[in-house]
Formats: structure tokens, sequence, C-alpha cells
């Protein structure tokens, strides 16, 4: 067999990695989405590097868009197989694809009016909002740890990644030629202490592993709790300088954390008495369907569900629904906090509220995870002393702030401890996907330390055999 890599390689974003059978037969793993990216992003977007139409089976690690992006760009040019996922993520994926082509078709409108101006010809989107209903058609779901039949020859297995609600890392059984191989693929790998989720899971035996590595050359900071840093930030910015407390935030995972912390901190009477708002409908519909799998949290967020129904709610949560709601937002003049997706700062409503607020210097802009570098919020986190919002220029005079310990994706520690059930001797080859090339160089450089010789970063559309 072969396997090819046609995102995610050498990049955080786009995870798609095609594998091609002796038999002719084609599996996808993941068809996520270019983020960030700069000019790149459009073209990488737009072709696959292969043929919707001779894939026959994919599997989904889990909703996040940088890896269910392009579903519905592969089904309406062709693809007629069986998306394979788990329960949680294939309700999560409806919501955040419909929501992905409705910010595509804003995102069309806005570029094609500046076409027009400059006589270039329009664009259309990815896809449609019916696109991506029409891909939900093709999703069928299995549970963790049940072997499932992929195709002829070829069976798989989820296992929780402990990433977001539904995540899961692959697991493939091949017969070839009378003989089995085992793959891997981690998917994104959550973090062994997360406040929310399981831990990711032990798993077989596997003679070829691919592994994610976006903080392969990090740790993430354990000094200061969530909780306390978020109050830290909600002091300085709200009660001291008076201003907004702008928090970009992914709507599947880090919104559902930066709630419980709040909960967690009116529980404790910590929690100031002001507005906190939830601006994003999709982040509305990501907390139902979080609070629906609550069968997935960890043994501590159990034992506070007895106590508190509700662990995502409290004094002065306000969620916004409309967009006049939302515009409102940007003429109110007291303190307040504003959560808004999307969390890399380069679409959705965070964009209005940072290009109506980075100008002063009372308001704070509080960065919650991990942003592409060229992205607006990557941007900012370098110390952007000015930057470009929806064509007219800021310069940045509010507060830039991250909060690293609220990272979904696990660091290094954690990504040796999800290896740490493999014995290294039996891995034939190991790559190293969606991660920036300098932090997998260092990464892969520990792997080899401890015993995985033979490990490789694939760039963009590499192709090698399995044997």
């Amino acid at each position: 067999m072969k396997i090819a890599f046609h995102g995610a390689a050498r990049c955080v974003t786009g995870s798609k990695h095609l594998i091609t059978f002796k038999n002719g037969k084609k599996l996808l793993l993941d068809c996520g989405m270019f983020q960030g990216m700069g000019k790149e992003k459009n073209a990488l977007n737009r072709s696959f590097g292969f043929d919707p139409m001779t894939v026959d089976a994919m599997i989904l690690s889990h909703a996040h868009i940088d890896h269910s992006g392009l579903i519905p760009k592969l089904t309406k040019e062709g693809y007629k197989g069986t998306i394979f996922c788990t329960p949680a993520t294939k309700d999560l994926t409806g919501v955040l694809l419909e929501d992905s082509a409705e910010i595509q078709e804003d995102d069309i409108k806005y570029e094609n009016k500046r076409r027009a101006a400059a006589g270039q010809p329009y664009l259309t989107p990815l896809y449609t909002i019916e696109d991506a209903k029409k891909a939900q058609e093709h999703f069928a779901t299995v549970e963790y740890n049940q072997w499932f039949d992929v195709m002829e020859g070829v069976q798989g297995m989820f296992t929780d990644a402990g990433h977001i609600i539904g995540s899961a890392c692959v697991h493939l059984r091949i017969q070839e030629n009378g003989e089995q191989k085992t793959l891997s693929f981690s998917g994104d790998v959550g973090r062994y202490r997360d406040v929310i989720l399981k831990s990711p899971q032990d798993f077989p035996q596997a003679d070829y592993i691919l592994l994610e590595s976006t903080y392969g050359n990090s740790l993430h900071d354990e000094h200061t709790t969530t909780p306390d840093q978020i109050l830290q930030w909600i002091e300085k910015t709200c009660l001291n300088k008076k201003g907004k407390l702008i928090m970009p935030a992914f709507s599947v995972g880090r919104t559902q954390e930066i709630l419980y912390a709040l909960n967690q901190l009116e529980l404790e009477g910590r929690l100031p008495e002001l507005d906190y708002f939830v601006d994003s409908p999709l982040s509305i519909e990501a907390t139902e369907i979080v609070k629906k799998y609550s069968q997935y949290f960890n043994k501590r967020i159990q034992q506070v569900l007895q106590t508190d129904s509700d662990p995502f709610n409290f004094k002065g949560l306000k969620y916004i629904k409309t967009v006049d709601q939302s515009k409102l937002l940007n003429f109110r003049n007291e303190p307040c906090v504003i959560i808004s997706a999307s969390g890399m700062a380069d679409a959705g409503r965070v964009k209005h509220h940072i290009s109506n607020n980075i100008e002063n210097s009372h308001n704070t802009i509080l960065i919650t995870g991990y942003c592409e570098p060229n992205s607006l919020g990557g941007r900012l986190m370098t110390g952007a002393k000015e930057v470009g919002i929806f064509g007219i220029q800021h310069e940045v005079h509010a507060e830039i702030g991250s909060i690293r310990s609220m990272s979904a994706h696990g660091d290094y520690e954690d990504l040796c401890q999800w290896l740490a059930c493999q014995d290294p001797k039996q891995v034939k080859k190991l790559f190293l996907v969606h991660g920036e090339y300098d932090v997998q160089q260092d990464f892969k450089s520990r792997l080899m330390r401890k015993g995985f010789g033979d490990t490789e970063i694939p760039e963009i559309h590499y192709e090698i055999g399995l044997t």
C-alpha cells in the first residue's frame, strides 16, 4: 500500500491523508480545510491533489474544520462512499459544515465587491449550505473500541482521543497478500489532564503511525489554573481598565472550557459581576451537543454534575444569536467579556469585535489556543503593531494576551504519553503531521531518542510505499 499526504504536511491545517491499497482501493483519512495560510489558502483549498471520484471510503477523526471542512467539496465533486465517524462527531460536523458554508458565502460577497471594483472575475464559494447538508447523508457512526468493516480487507476502530467531544484516534487492520499490517492515525491528541474530557486511550501495537505534532516542542503552563488566569485578565481589563475583554474561541471545545472555568469561579464566589456574552450561534448549538454526550466527560466533571446540573452556565451569561444583537455590542461602553468564534480570529463575528475594539488601549484581545502564524490571531500574538481587517488597516493599541494552558492539543509530554503503549522497535515508520516544520524537527529528534528511529516529516502531496 501507499500513503499520500495532501494536507497538514509541515503545517497545522488541512488534514488529508490518502491510502491506496494494492487492489487499487483508496481510503481517505480526514478531509480538512486549510486555515490561515495567507494567500496560499484559497489555492490549497480548491485543489485536493487527488480525484474525489476515485476514493472508496473515508474516516473522519473529529469535527474541527481543519479536519472536516472540505467534506462538502469532496461529495460535491463526486465522492460517493461512506464517511465513518463517532456519533458526537457526526452531530458536531453537521453544524460546523453549515456554518463554514455560511461564512464562505458571506466572505465571497465581500471579496466579489472588491473584485468588481478592480475589474477582476468573481469567485464562487468552495461549497454552499445545501452542499453541506447533502454531505451529511454520507455519514455512518461507530462507537469507540469496536472494530468495523471499512472495505474488503480493511477494518477500522476508534479510540478516544480526548481532544473534543467525539474526537477519535483511528486504527486500521489491513490484509494484503495474506499479511496483516496495522496503521494508527492520531487525529488530534488531547491532554491527559483535561478539565472536561477523559484522557486519550491506549491503542493496539501499530506498524505505522501518523502522529500530530502541533505542540511537539512545547509544554503547557500548568502552574496557574485556567480559571485563575481568566480571572486575572477579567480583573485587569474589565475592573481596572474598564475595558472589554474579547476572547476568540473555537465553537467546539474551547468555548465550553471557558464557560466551565467561569462557572467554577462563580461556584467559588470569585466571578466578578459583569455581563458575559457568547456571541456565536454555532457555539450555542455546539454547547448543547456537548451536553448531550456527557458520558464522555471525565470523573471530575461527573462529580460536578451531581450538584450542578449545568456546569456551562452561570450568573451574567448571555447568548447573542442575531446579527443585530451582535452589532449592538459595538456601541456598549460598559466593561464586559465577549467570547466569540473563530479561535484563530480569521472569520466569524469575533473578527468584527476585534476590528471595532483593537485601537482602544482599555481593551484586551485574549487568545485562548493555537493560531496558525498567518491568521489574524497569529499575527497579533507575534506582536504586530498594525493589522488589516476587512481591508482596513488598524493600529494595535489593545493589549494582546494569551492563555497557553487552554490548548486542547497535547504538548510533547502528552504526545509521548500517547505513544507510551507502543513498542518503538515494532513501529516500522512514524510520520509527523499537523505541525509547523521547525516544531516537527525538534519533536522528531525527541522521538528518535525514545527509540522511534524511522521518523519522517512528509511535505505536501508526498507519497510513499509502506512495505
